[in-house]
């Protein structure tokens, strides 16, 4: 798995390329965000459009991660799921906890408000 971070718009950007299973890359994922958590203030935009794959791990540390944000009175959306990630999150009815964005532009401005 790999990340890319970076600060668009007022806003925290992770790019996650690869896979989110139990392991090191579900280790990753959670320093990342945790870090984005302490470092920084505003709110986050996860782009999932180059991941196809997330386990029940990943799915768990997505779910801490929202409501640790959202208790923290910050924001976390995700970012065009690849379709196998869509079809999970409406399988587990997650899609109706999480904010899930197509275009950049409505993203950041929901992050914004």
């Amino acid at each position: 798995m790999q990340l890319k971070r970076r600060e668009e718009q007022g806003v925290t950007v992770l790019e996650v390329q690869g896979t989110i299973k139990l392991g090191e890359s579900a280790q990753q994922f959670t320093r990342e965000l945790e870090s984005i958590f302490r470092t920084t203030k505003g709110g986050v935009l996860l782009d999932l459009s180059e991941i196809d794959y997330v386990d029940s791990t990943g799915i768990g540390e997505l779910v801490g991660h929202l409501q640790k944000f959202s208790q923290a009175q910050r924001k976390m959306v995700l970012f065009r799921p690849h379709k196998r990630i869509e079809s999970l999150l409406k399988l587990t009815r997650l899609d109706t906890i999480f904010p899930v964005f197509w275009e950049r532009e409505e993203a950041y401005a929901f992050l914004a408000s």
